[in-house]
């Protein structure tokens, strides 16, 4: 079974198992690989020939390229800190779970699980753990949304509107994001995930309940490419959230108004946001905002690890999430208003 020191010692780097060698295992596995505190020591991945690229990239030897994730895990030669899960949706959960029983520290893509249930456990889990688990929403380290999240940390804003749009039917053809089975669902579970989180994590807002409309893009109706929330939210604010899979720039908007105004946070692409202030009188300014000073997602698990701190995103920020598309797509199917139940009654649910 792979060695493991829950805090590294700072003169060794943190060695970084990779499972899944897609777009995140590559991108954030690109961020440890050029980390001066990190080094990815294994890669896995089903994909033999994507396996030998990216590990003679990321200068793993042969010997530490797997096609069997618990291979990995339980290779006596293997001796890793952490595990960067990267992998389609679904899979996540049982991957977690198999890091934390070994004492490795986890960084997960979103979303951390597809199953509310089983976001609660790992809420739980994280509880009760030393180990780091820290989940890809990104919006956390970008500047702009830190600025928001302390606009509203002692008053959130009583009305909120977001939206993102992308071309992601199209982009997606032919991968596992339009299988169910793998991703969980559609437009709302994949990128709406971080516009969910961005609202959510910025604000400072329970999700009470939401009512939904989606157009799907299979006949079994689990891939939405569209969906509309209207959403309420435990202290009497409202939010309207819009997303749209099948259009052709990618573009996101969340506009929050409290008694001061409001604070636009706007961008294309995925890049940086801008943020846009503006009074009462409905005079609008621009804050500076230093982007320079973002770090970068594999950079603050690493900080994560070291210190002992908690992650900028965590397995409750996740939840909070889950719960909320897991209600907005009953609410689209049944066309009722569906409470969003963060806790369950199982005691299960605390550490």
């Amino acid at each position: 079974m792979c060695a493991h020191a829950s805090a590294p010692n700072s003169d060794t780097p943190i060695r970084i198992g990779i499972v899944g060698l897609g777009y995140i295992g590559t991108t954030v596995g690109g961020q440890f690989h050029r980390h001066a505190d990190a080094a990815v020591h294994a890669v896995c991945d089903l994909d033999t020939d994507r396996l030998a690229t990216v590990g003679t990239e990321f200068g793993v030897p042969p010997a530490t390229r797997y096609t069997e994730y618990e291979t990995m895990l339980d290779d006596p030669d293997c001796e890793l800190d952490a595990v960067l899960v990267g992998t389609p949706h679904t899979l996540h959960y049982d991957q977690v779970v198999a890091a934390l029983d070994r004492d490795l520290h986890v960084y997960c893509d979103k979303p951390l699980t597809t199953d509310l249930n089983r976001a609660r456990e790992l809420v739980a889990r994280a509880d009760r753990t030393d180990q780091t688990l820290m989940v890809g929403y990104q919006r956390h380290l970008q500047t702009a949304f830190q600025r928001a999240r302390e606009r509203f940390a002692t008053d959130p804003p009583r009305w909120v509107t977001a939206s993102i749009t992308q071309d992601w039917i199209a982009d997606s053809a032919g991968t596992w994001r339009l299988d169910p089975d793998l991703s969980g669902g559609g437009f709302l579970f994949d990128t709406g995930s971080h516009l969910l989180d961005g609202v959510l994590w910025t604000t400072g807002l329970e999700p009470e309940s939401v009512a939904a409309s989606m157009d799907f893009h299979d006949d079994e109706q689990r891939v939405d490419r569209r969906a509309h929330l209207d959403v309420r939210f435990e202290n009497g604010a409202t939010g309207t959230v819009s997303l749209h899979g099948n259009l052709p720039s990618t573009r996101e908007h969340i506009h929050c108004w409290d008694d001061r105004g409001a604070l636009y946070l706007e961008g294309t692409q995925w890049g940086s946001r801008e943020v846009f202030e503006i009074d009462t009188d409905a005079s609008e300014h621009v804050p500076y905002i230093d982007h320079r000073q973002e770090r970068t997602r594999a950079g603050a698990f690493v900080e994560s690890v070291r210190d002992g701190t908690e992650p900028p995103a965590t397995a409750r920020d996740a939840l909070r999430v889950t719960a909320l598309t897991d209600a907005a797509y009953e609410a689209a199917r049944t066309g009722d208003r569906i409470p969003t139940e963060l806790e369950s009654d199982s005691s299960q649910t605390r550490p």
